[in-house]
């Protein structure tokens, strides 16, 4: 994974010149007071034995500076993780370089990072001596607990040398971006889809063709290939039977995310849930399953940025799935576009899935629009349960939340009357039943009006 660094790093050839690059401690300051101190008393009081005292002090003093450094040190920050998923681990490292002829005594070093990011004592300051000519390294490893485009970095350091009595100006490096992919939750749908268009994929269709599943046996008509002949239906009949299959279908699957509203507390992967983490991972584990089945899968924004990606398939189209899910964020506005809008750039033999929380009345006007423009739609609901109503001093609060509780399950009710089958995310078999009913309504003879 290549990383782009937020801020150019520092060029240091360009910085201030060498002798602005170390300062004075704090130490050298107290050995240049002392040794000032006992050389005045020593004129004033005519006391040869200061001088004694404040000649090896001085002598110690200059022999430390004589091995003063040239230049700042130098500073690196990388990492090794090439597609780091929620949970997993993430590795970084500093590197500090002594380009001197001196070694320090010791470098400080530090490491700032998006709080999802649990690097190992990456909060603390790490020390490592470093000799001269050649780099220190040290590493940090850590799990990455939420999805997104986590920052690592900057990093600083400062190296301290000549026995304490020289300490470098802080170095500073560029920040990192590194991507944090949303884990795939288990999700598997085993009933068929409504209507399946291509020749490639794993859907059973309703079509006789060449396929692996056995519609029946019938007599050989012009055209069939002889490897399908049933030979013990053929010498019992005698005449030739062959075995009829129904083709293999894929789909085309547009997974519709509504991102007006959020709620709930994002704790990252091993706590609780948001709507938009809900909403992402269950994006991920619907795009994964279909686009193993050989399956074209798109994606849909319902918010500000009315992003869409073009429908693929291939494992190609996963990992572009999971790069364009890092930007989602909420939104509360959103262009004026209701359901018949976004139908028309919808296949007609699409398999809609809208993953909504149902939290603006927006939404269920864009559903109730895609479903009056014939689209097969399924609505997931993203809502977290277990929502408490928020603590306020006025008391109206726990009235207030059973209303919109009301309110709500009067929507989705609404929604059911108008054909839109609203589910629950409960992870793998959550949508078995809702495509049962959808592939039935879609194999359903139509009625037509006779004038």
């Amino acid at each position: 994974m290549q990383l782009r660094p937020a801020d150019p790093p520092r060029d240091f050839d360009d910085a201030a010149p060498d002798e602005d690059q170390w300062i004075p401690t704090t130490a050298l300051s107290r050995a240049v007071f002392v040794c000032g101190v006992l050389l005045i008393l020593a004129v004033l009081f005519g006391r040869a034995d200061f001088v004694v005292l404040a000649v090896p002090l001085a002598l110690s003093v200059a022999f430390g500076l004589s091995r003063r450094p040239r230049g700042a040190p130098g500073l690196r920050l990388s990492t090794v993780e090439t597609l780091p998923v929620e949970g997993g681990e993430l590795g970084a490292t500093i590197e500090v370089e002594n380009r001197d002829i001196t070694g320090y005594d010791l470098a400080v070093l530090r490491v700032q990072h998006s709080p999802w990011l649990k690097l190992a004592d990456g909060d603390r300051p790490q020390v490592t001596s470093v000799a001269r000519g050649v780099a220190a390294a040290v590493e940090m490893t850590g799990p990455a607990i939420r999805w997104g485009r986590q920052t690592l970095g900057p990093a600083s350091a400062y190296a301290v040398a000549c026995d304490g009595l020289l300490i470098s100006r802080a170095v500073v490096t560029g920040a990192l971006g590194v991507r944090v992919y949303p884990m795939t939750e288990p999700f598997a749908a085993d009933e068929a889809m409504p209507r399946a268009a291509g020749l490639v994929g794993q859907h059973r269709s309703r079509r006789a063709g060449e396929g692996g599943e056995l519609a029946g046996v019938r007599q050989f008509a012009p055209g069939d290939r002889l490897r399908r002949i049933d030979w013990r239906v053929s010498l019992r009949t005698e005449r030739l039977h062959v075995a009829a299959t129904l083709s293999d279908r894929d789909a085309e699957v547009v997974i519709l995310l509504d991102l007006l509203a959020d709620a709930g507390r994002s704790e990252g992967v091993h706590g609780t849930a948001s709507v938009l983490d809900r909403a992402v991972r269950a994006s991920a584990a619907i795009a994964e399953h279909y686009l193993h089945l050989g399956d074209r899968v798109s994606l849909l924004e319902y918010g500000s940025m009315a992003r869409k990606l073009r429908p693929a398939s291939g494992r190609r189209q996963y990992l572009t799935v999971l790069e364009w899910l890092l930007d989602a964020y909420p939104s509360p506005t959103a262009q004026e576009r209701g359901g018949a809008q976004l139908a028309a750039s919808i296949s007609a033999d699409a398999l809609v899935v809208v993953l909504t929380p149902l939290l603006d009345a927006r939404s269920a006007g864009m559903l109730a629009g895609l479903v009056r423009a014939g689209r097969f739609v399924i609505a997931v609901d993203t809502l977290p349960a277990g929502l408490i109503a928020p603590v306020t001093s006025s008391g109206w609060s726990e009235v207030a939340f059973r209303l919109w509780k009301l309110e709500r399950e009067n929507t989705i009710g609404q929604l059911r009357e108008h054909g839109v089958p609203v589910v629950a995310w409960a992870g793998a078999g959550s949508l078995d039943s809702v495509l049962r009913d959808v592939s039935r309504l879609a194999s359903a003879p139509k009625v037509g009006a006779y004038r």
